[in-house]
């Protein structure tokens, strides 16, 4: 896929996002998204998919490339696999588009990505259940001016930036009585219309790669804050106990 059509595709993903709590508490219920940001292998994955598929249309300003090391990837990695000819390791995740371009071709500038995960979460679940989901329920609609829509956005105007990778899917729809009426309720299951450049599972397991990323992007510190918590935790356990056996000890000959 060129740098154009990845524009295409990508260049809606946060557009949409802007109204993705409201439109997905009148959709489908969110699906449960992996949530493994300690998984080196998940997060490092999914930043090639970002970079690969997000980056040139949005950026990522307040996350640097070299804090990849942080996922397990050396300077020289992130050189040879992830950075464009211009760019240096220690700078920040900007868009490969240009902003005035942007904004001539698709009416604004794509917004940053570096907090979409933390800042989606609403009455269905985490953002990162979310974007999980959104990715997972395109469809082919040819009355829609993208030729797509969504089951999790339905509506929606982007269309499917990952759909090489998936192929095309049709939801398959059933009549249930809603309040004495008629209507086509999504019945939980899928039909394959072409294949995918991936299998199903490794779909999946790619859209919930990107996903990891994005939800570690979020607050790379995460995983650490929640050990150094594991540990202030059981020191104070400990001290809760030796403060307890202290004082019956001072105690225990005062009548």
């Amino acid at each position: 896929m060129n740098i154009w059509k990845k524009l295409v595709f990508g260049v809606a993903l946060a557009l949409n996002l802007a109204a993705a709590s409201h439109a997905a508490s009148g959709g489908i219920a969110w699906d449960k998204a992996p949530g493994k940001t300690n998984d080196l292998a998940s997060l490092q994955h999914g930043a090639k998919l970002f970079v690969n598929y997000c980056l040139n249309c949005h950026s990522a300003a307040f996350m640097r490339f070299n804090r990849l090391k942080d996922i397990g990837l050396t300077d020289e990695q992130v050189k040879d696999n992830l950075l464009f000819a211009t760019e240096k390791v220690g700078d920040t995740m900007k868009a490969a588009i240009d902003p005035n371009q942007a904004k001539a071709w698709f009416g604004a500038n794509p917004p940053d990505l570096t907090l979409i995960a933390r800042s989606r979460a609403g009455a269905g679940g985490t953002g990162a259940d979310y974007i999980y989901t959104l990715f997972r329920t395109y469809y082919r609609d040819p009355s829609k001016p993208t030729g797509w829509n969504n089951l999790a956005f339905p509506n929606i105007g982007m269309p499917h930036p990952l759909w090489e990778l998936q192929g095309e899917r049709r939801p398959v729809f059933e009549t249930r009585m809603d309040h004495g009426h008629e209507v086509q309720a999504f019945a939980g299951r899928w039909e394959q219309v072409t294949p995918g450049t991936l299998t199903p599972l490794q779909y999946d397991q790619a859209v919930g790669d990107l996903v990891n990323y994005l939800q570690w992007m979020g607050e790379p510190a995460q995983n650490k804050r929640v050990g150094i918590g594991v540990w202030v935790m059981l020191f104070l356990l400990l001290f809760t106990l030796m403060a307890w056996r202290l004082n019956a000890a001072y105690w225990k000959d005062v009548k």
